[in-house]
C-alpha cells in the first residue's frame, strides 16, 4: 500500500508500471477509491468471448498454426467465389 497526494487538479500519479494501461476507477464509495487494471475489448469482438465454442475453435486453430499444421487441401477460391455470387447479399 502506498500513500499519494492528490494535486491541485485532482490527479494522482500511479507510477511507471501503469504507464499506458487502462484502469477502472471505482469511486462509488466516498470513503474509498478502488483502481483496477483492465483490458478493453471492442464491442464488435466481444461476441467471441461470450461464445465458448467459437473461442475454443479460434484457440485450436491458432495452436495448430503455431505448430505449422495446416489443411492439406488449399481452399478452392473459384468455387467459393461462385457460391458467394449465388448467395448474393
Amino acid at each position: 500500500m502506498t500513500t499519494k497526494v492528490v494535486d491541485s487538479k485532482g490527479r494522482i500519479a500511479l507510477g511507471s508500471r501503469f504507464v499506458g494501461r487502462t484502469v477502472i476507477v471505482d469511486d462509488s464509495d466516498p470513503e474509498r477509491i478502488v483502481i483496477t487494471p483492465a483490458v478493453v475489448i471492442p464491442e464488435s469482438e466481444a461476441w467471441l468471448y461470450r461464445d465458448k465454442k467459437a473461442l475454443n475453435s479460434v484457440r485450436q486453430g491458432l495452436a495448430e498454426a503455431q505448430e505449422r499444421r495446416f489443411a492439406k487441401d488449399a481452399p478452392n477460391l473459384d468455387a467459393d467465389s461462385t457460391l458467394i455470387d449465388e448467395l448474393g447479399d
